[in-house]
């Protein structure tokens, strides 16, 4: 892999693909880390005499013109952290677009409008892509890809445009995310722990079956535990469940028990009949039948804790229960707490997981937060992303 600050960039154009898929209010951005997490990269490539062509996406316009998803607020609060002007562009390509970024001086930054706006961004093959890579590779001198939240989907920004790009780097989120990503859990300092939580089996299975074997502890919580808890001939009253993979669960444990990785099950469960007020803390052979499993027990939380404890690489994915509910919160803050207390490396993804993290203020207390959801996912599954493989791919030019 090639990082931005290994090129000479004094006077070159920078395409560079951010992911500013920003949450909005009318025109009004509720969360801006994203946009914040890629000014690192931005200004250091102002500070070098780079001029700067911004692209990403936003929402979900299937390939149209959607004004309520155009980045223009996203322009704007960029222009905001960077104390600049950063003109925002009428579309991604055609000639109005190239005249822009053939005017832009060293020093300047210019916005491309949403690249969900043409269908070609997303097409599924090379050939539905069509030139739209070339297009938007066309337009600098380097390209940049700081985006690894939509790195792990093939779309034309993150895979033709290093192929048709006469050079090509990765920004310093980028170079994050590969440094504890792929270096860090290449070799983990032992013992190495997994975390998984959340609601489902069926979105963890890759990482469940490329991680036992790997690492020393695997704990599991969440509303995926119930799974396996049935898998074990256990009653779990009316809990979220996936009866279909029981059979599946079954054979995680059976694949754990003779590959040195130690599972880790809730023993016991803070319930509800509804999913705002708890009704007790029962034990996982005593579930009430007309309850539902909402988040780990006090005895549970402790026992993850205390492998936690001795841990010195952990990695986590998935809440410990429903911890948007205060009355269900408590296992993943212990479990939280825990971690950030850990003096080994500490590396968090996922939305969910993420949000459990800033809620409970320790956000400055991990080592790393992964700014990735599915491109998170799919690295712990031990899938070669495809920005990074086009990156390297390219790293010759």
């Amino acid at each position: 892999m090639r990082f931005i600050d290994q090129l000479d960039i004094a006077g070159k154009k920078l395409l560079m693909r951010v992911d500013f898929n920003v949450p909005l209010d009318g025109e009004t951005i509720t969360d801006d880390n994203r946009i914040k997490a890629a000014v690192p990269t931005i200004r250091y490539a102002l500070e070098q005499g780079a001029a700067i062509i911004v692209m990403a996406h936003l929402g979900k316009p299937k390939g149209k013109r959607v004004e309520e998803l155009s980045l223009k607020p996203v322009a704007k609060r960029l222009g905001e952290y960077l104390d600049m002007e950063v003109t925002l562009a009428p579309d991604c390509i055609g000639a109005e677009v190239e005249k822009m970024a053939a005017g832009l001086k060293a020093g300047q930054v210019m916005m491309l409008e949403n690249l969900r706006f043409h269908a070609e961004e997303q097409a599924k093959t090379v050939e539905e892509r069509g030139d739209f890579g070339a297009k938007l590779a066309a337009l600098a001198d380097i390209y940049v890809n700081d985006a690894f939240g939509v790195a792990h989907r093939p779309n034309a920004s993150v895979v033709d445009v290093p192929y048709a790009a006469k050079q090509c780097c990765a920004g310093f989120l980028l170079k994050l995310e590969w440094e504890y990503l792929g270096e860090a859990l290449k070799n983990p300092k032992r013992p190495y722990i997994a975390v998984s939580g959340g609601a489902k089996v069926s979105s963890k299975l890759g990482i469940l079956n490329n991680l036992i074997g790997k690492v020393d502890h695997f704990i599991i919580g969440g509303a995926m535990a119930n799974t396996f808890l049935l898998a074990q001939g256990k009653d779990v009253g009316k809990s979220l469940v996936e009866a279909s993979l029981v059979d599946t669960a079954k054979k995680i444990i059976t694949k754990a028990e003779g590959s040195g990785t130690t599972l880790h099950l809730p023993v016991d469960f803070i319930w509800g009949k509804d999913i705002e007020n708890a009704g007790g803390i029962c034990d996982a052979d005593n579930v009430p039948t007309d309850g539902m499993l909402l988040d780990i027990g006090p005895v549970s939380a402790q026992k993850f804790c205390d492998v936690i404890k001795e841990a010195k690489t952990i990695v986590w994915n998935g809440p410990m229960g429903l911890f948007e509910q205060p009355a269900f919160a408590e296992g993943s803050l212990k479990v939280c707490k825990a971690m950030a207390d850990s003096d080994g490396t500490t590396i968090v993804g996922g939305g969910d997981t993420d949000a459990v993290v800033h809620q409970a203020g320790l956000a400055d207390k991990f080592s790393f937060i992964s700014t990735g959801g599915g491109s998170f996912l799919e690295f712990l599954e031990g899938k070669e992303l495809p920005a990074f493989k086009a990156l390297k791919e390219n790293i010759d030019k």
